[in-house]
């Protein structure tokens, strides 16, 4: 009888913390199957890598895997990047079965999550809410991608929790490659009159894009004292998100899937030629490789070029509004990274360097 095994696929990050915080994660899930092997890994960044956790997996005699992508909605990693891992590892073993599920996205588990982690940034029992917030504005934080359907999902969200938790007005901004972003969008809702907003990131970990959020709520908050502003903690290792992957592993045991999977959409769209096979770090061990190694980039914007993030090992989707002025633009000279600014046009970055030459205030929004 083939013995099954667990692979979370996390995307990595440069913060030590997001790191440990998604360990905690699939020990979560190793007390939901206590019987079956749980490892995790990542695409880039981060050790252990994902063919790290699958090569675990092998030495503890496991040769029907389920793979599961640590992400919250199916965008360009969840689709793409994590797929080509997998499918260069199938390829490469006999007898091993790997069956890929389905992103987090919006299952009633992580709406409820989220939902806890709101109430606990107003001091209110999760159990025992208010009949409504009508007095509350609900700004929402998604990723922000260069896919459309993933960003949508995000205000998605933000309709669904504003409908259920009575919020007087919500909105959603993005920390990534779409718009509004943080800055800008916190900037024009502050101007509907609401003198207290909830800022919540629907994020899994911490991370850098966590801390450029928090420095601009800091910043708009001191720009406008007469307004609280609430910061809710990320979701995190919640129960309701150990929840929601555990579901995602049994959908793959009791083959219940959705019409087309997230693999056989990658084996459509390869087949097509529509995506590549790519070689990951992910895909590699290296000898005597330390799990706490951390992978060091320099990421400063003073001296940052087009070529300056060839060295990823994934790849980022065209994002044909990458010019809106209320998008990633903004966060040009912020001393953050944007995994996007290689399709900045030229004319956008001249625009962005007169902005900031003219600015009075040389200190980074996000810092200010």
């Amino acid at each position: 009888m083939a013995k099954k095994g667990i692979m979370i696929c996390g995307h990595g990050s440069r913060d030590k913390d997001a790191e440990r915080e998604f360990g905690r994660v699939a020990a979560g899930l190793r007390e939901r199957f206590p019987d079956i092997p749980v490892e995790y890994g990542f695409l880039e960044f981060s050790a252990p890598n994902i063919h790290m956790g699958l090569n675990d997996l092998l030495a503890q005699g496991v040769d029907d895997i389920y793979a599961v992508p640590g992400m919250l909605f199916a965008a360009t990693h969840a689709k793409n990047d994590i797929p080509s891992v997998l499918t260069t590892f199938s390829e490469k073993q006999d007898g091993v079965n790997v069956t890929y599920g389905a992103e987090l996205g919006l299952h009633q588990s992580m709406i409820e999550a989220f939902q806890a982690r709101i109430y606990e940034s107003l001091d209110l029992d999760p159990e025992n809410p208010p009949e409504n917030l009508y007095d509350t504005m609900l700004v929402v934080v998604g990723r922000g991608t260069s896919d459309t359907e993933a960003n949508a999902e995000a205000a998605k969200l933000t309709r669904i929790v504003n409908e259920n938790m009575g919020f007087g007005w919500a909105d959603t901004v993005y920390s990534g490659v779409t718009y509004p972003s943080v800055g800008s969008g916190l900037e024009r809702l502050t101007k509907l009159g609401f003198k207290r907003i909830v800022v919540a990131p629907y994020f899994l970990f911490t991370g850098r894009l966590i801390k450029r959020i928090n420095g601009y709520v800091d910043k708009v908050a001191a720009e406008n004292p007469d307004i609280s502003f609430i910061n809710t903690p990320y979701l995190n290792d919640h129960p309701k998100v150990i929840d929601a992957f555990e579901v995602r592993v049994r959908e793959i045991m009791d083959g219940a899937s959705a019409p087309q999977t997230l693999m056989e959409s990658f084996k459509r769209r390869l087949a097509a030629g529509e995506v590549e096979v790519h070689h990951h770090h992910a895909e590699y061990t290296e000898a005597g490789h330390d799990h706490s190694h951390s992978h060091s980039h320099s990421h400063s914007h003073h001296d940052h070029s087009h070529g300056d993030h060839d060295h990823h090992h994934h790849h980022h989707g065209v994002y044909e509004r990458i010019d809106h002025p209320l998008g990633p633009r903004t966060m040009i000279g912020e001393g953050i990274c944007c995994c996007f600014m290689s399709q900045f046009p030229q004319s956008v970055l001249d625009e962005e360097a007169d902005r900031i030459a003219a600015a009075e205030d040389k200190t980074p929004d996000a810092h200010r």
